[in-house]
């Protein structure tokens, strides 16, 4: 029996923020960054760099990267700036890829309905 017909793929600008976020937590830095975020809550640049080579420029410079993709956002307390995890993009992206995971197990359901048909 075929599974029944997945949704739909999110739209143009859903799949185009989507592999904005893959792209910035391709980087094995950035990555790190939003896993220390998530496990930390919000973090200065300092805090960021501490025990760490990375200057404070280059965490900066993707810091800027991640936010750009939605994924972090920084916000003044008092002199500093602090840089904080935003869930929604993520969630966003999660529920791209669960899509297009439907649409490849209905795909393979139609691909083994077929070949099984022929014997």
């Amino acid at each position: 029996m075929l599974p029944a017909q997945p949704d739909t793929l999110p739209d143009a600008p859903g799949l185009r923020q989507s592999a904005a976020v893959f792209a910035a937590l391709g980087d094995e830095t950035r990555l790190r960054l939003v896993a220390a975020l998530c496990a930390g809550g919000a973090m200065s640049i300092a805090q960021l760099t501490a025990g760490s080579a990375m200057t404070r420029q280059a965490v900066t410079k993707h810091l800027q990267v991640l936010a750009q993709a939605g994924l972090v956002r920084d916000s003044r307390a008092g002199r500093e700036r602090l840089w904080q995890f935003e869930p929604g993009q993520l969630d966003a992206a999660r529920r791209s890829l669960e899509a297009i995971g439907r649409q490849w197990e209905f795909a393979l359901g139609k691909l083994k309905l077929a070949v099984e048909g022929e014997h």
